[in-house]
């Protein structure tokens, strides 16, 4: 078995001008990061919306995305 590495970082954790990280090119950005220092792996915490306490285990639904990761910035294109 071939050994590898990776990093935990979760989403909200990205830099941002908004408070709060999101799928946006901060999130590309990291991706090339990784890619640059040889990490095969990207954990993250679950994205669903979250209810009472703000937990990300604590979801409203397993099936909802969190508005927050994608809802604050313009939808990014690789090429950009």
């Amino acid at each position: 078995m071939k050994r590898s590495s990776g990093v935990l970082l979760p989403i909200f954790s990205l830099p941002s001008n908004y408070g709060i990280g999101t799928l946006g090119r901060e999130a590309y950005n990291f991706v090339d990061f990784l890619v640059d220092t040889k990490q095969s792996y990207w954990q993250i915490l679950p994205i669903m919306e979250t209810s009472f306490g703000n937990s990300p285990y604590s979801a409203v639904s397993s099936f909802a995305g969190n508005p927050f990761f994608h809802g604050c910035c313009p939808i990014f294109s690789p090429a950009d």
